[in-house]
């Protein structure tokens, strides 16, 4: 009796497992494109960007990160996301690494030059599927002499060290919040915020990865609704104490 009882709660608690994972994010098909680099041997040049992560060192990003091309940016909504990337061999045997990839995360943007055809120069101009990576990252799959290379790409889930983090900037009656290091989907569809004894109230997107909202929460310790790309919902109950300040982080435990 004891053995089935057991057996009935393995069952119905795989099914909510499976339940609340169902949407979990899974890769793409593989598309065509095209990948240069910028930011230097280092990847200083690559800090702060469009995203708004500021700097990628110490956010956790590193340096292998990309800009993404107009088609791919959506006005912001793609950031934080993460592409696994291979050098096109059968397209281009001179410069591409042969069986090489890497995966990188969306921090910033690569404004087009409508001035200069796509061929020459014109690589981030719509339609087109470009990737300006970090140097460092563009090398594990291309060599440097090359500067542009033909490359496959698909969308994969994001792997992150530890949980979400929020970091509450702007003043009084203004919270700007850069919510980084999301993992699954990588980047954000909505959010909502609460403080204490306030209803949830929805946030908008400033830029980037920042959200905005503009209610007075000074002195009420906050908690954030979140929801990825891909239809996954995190709470994030009371992250920051009611003694919170601007230009403050403060990282979660949870993850998606």
């Amino acid at each position: 009796m004891a053995r089935n009882i057991i057996l009935v709660l393995v069952i119905v608690l795989g099914l909510c497992y499976r339940s609340i994972h169902v949407n979990a994010f899974s890769p793409s098909g593989w598309t065509k494109g095209h990948a240069t680099f910028y930011g230097g041997s280092d990847a200083s040049g690559t800090m702060g960007g469009a995203c708004g992560y500021g700097n990628l060192y110490s956010t956790g990003y590193g340096t292998r990160t990309a800009a993404l091309s107009t088609a791919l940016f959506n006005d912001g909504a793609s950031c934080g996301q993460c592409y696994r990337i291979i050098c096109d061999y059968q397209a281009d045997t001179k410069w591409c690494l042969k069986g090489r990839s890497v995966t990188i995360t969306a921090t910033n943007f690569c404004p087009p030059n409508l001035d200069l055809p796509s061929n020459n120069g014109g690589w981030c101009n719509p339609p087109l599927q470009h990737f300006d990576m970090a140097q460092p990252a563009w090398e594990k799959i291309g060599i440097y002499s090359g500067g542009i290379v033909p490359v496959l790409f698909q969308r994969v889930p994001c792997k992150k060290h530890g949980g979400v983090r929020f970091t509450v900037n702007g003043r009084d009656y203004f919270e700007l919040v850069l919510i980084s290091n999301v993992a699954g989907s990588g980047s954000i569809q909505s959010v909502s915020i609460k403080g204490t004894g306030t209803d949830w109230m929805v946030m908008s997107r400033n830029w980037g990865a920042n959200w905005q909202s503009n209610s007075y929460l000074n002195g009420k310790s906050l908690s954030f609704m979140v929801t990825t790309t891909d239809g996954e919902t995190r709470l994030f109950q009371d992250i920051a104490p009611s003694n919170w300040g601007f230009r403050q982080t403060f990282t979660s435990s949870v993850q998606f």
